[in-house]
């Protein structure tokens, strides 16, 4: 069984301000830079066989945390990437509802935006589970990779990959700042969920030291 552990970056100021980030390249703030040192400290358990992040800089130092403490490389892939939400990016939530209220609307009722040049929700999980299989190829049978990415992008690409449909994903709390998804596969049952938003201050256990 191939364990695939999908884990958000760190926070960062404009995570603490409501900012919408999308591509662009906000880096970890001091919290953001704990938050992936502890997290690594638990993800180190499952002897991870392979590390691989987006090339943005919250996620890839988020990685290089958990590189760290296992002494693997990282690998970069840009489909891992945020969804780009394009004009909205370096505007708080309220703002975007202000000034552009249809393409707001559309957002909370989890449709795609018509204009702002947001990407397509289709679009980002199609990409971002192609980088999640692409990830995922890299284990060994039995193994476990860990892809660091986005919170968007992660709903976006696990649903894709399991096949859900968006209103499915809906229903689901949002990924917090270095909180992360397990997902299994075999060959009978395929891609399976098997924990939600997992991280330091979850009461879920992990793995025992080995």
């Amino acid at each position: 069984m191939t364990r695939l552990i999908v884990w958000r970056h760190g926070n960062t100021d404009w995570n603490a301000t409501h900012r919408v980030q999308g591509q662009t390249d906000v880096p970890l703030n001091e919290l953001g830079h704990q938050q992936a040192v502890d997290a690594a400290a638990l993800l180190v358990r499952f002897k991870p066989d392979a590390i691989v992040a987006s090339d943005l800089r919250r996620a890839a130092d988020t990685a290089a945390a958990l590189a760290a403490v296992t002494g693997l490389a990282v690998k970069h892939d840009q489909r891992l990437r945020e969804r780009s939400f394009g004009l909205w990016e370096g505007l708080t939530m309220t703002e975007v509802a202000e000034r552009r209220p249809e393409e707001y609307a559309r957002w909370t009722r989890g449709e795609d935006v018509i204009g702002g040049d947001v990407e397509t929700l289709d679009d980002l999980g199609k990409r971002v589970s192609e980088a999640l299989l692409g990830a995922a190829a890299l284990a060994p049978p039995g193994g476990t990779v860990v892809a660091a990415t986005h919170g968007a992008g992660a709903r976006s690409g696990i649903g894709h990959l399991l096949g859900w449909p968006r209103e499915q994903l809906r229903t689901w709390r949002a990924l917090q700042n270095c909180h992360w998804v397990e997902l299994t596969h075999d060959a009978s049952r395929g891609w399976q969920l098997a924990a939600y938003n997992v991280g330091v201050f979850s009461d879920r256990p992990v793995p025992p030291p080995v």
